[in-house]
């Protein structure tokens, strides 16, 4: 697998607890900075329904 090239939101530049997306191709990786060997693959259709849901509020407290 070729190397990812992961970015961070620009609020998290100088945090150490965030989250870290990388995109190849159709899949999407996503971590934690505190587990950067820990990571999710998801498809770019459930990449846009999880962003769908944030912007919603639908993981709100």
């Amino acid at each position: 697998m070729e190397p990812l090239n992961w970015t961070r939101p620009s609020a998290c530049a100088d945090a150490t607890n965030c989250p870290e997306v990388a995109i190849t191709g159709d899949t999407v990786h996503i971590r934690s900075s505190l587990l950067p060997s820990s990571t999710a693959q998801l498809t770019l259709s459930e990449w846009r329904s999880l962003l769908a849901g944030v912007r919603n509020g639908e993981f709100d407290a």
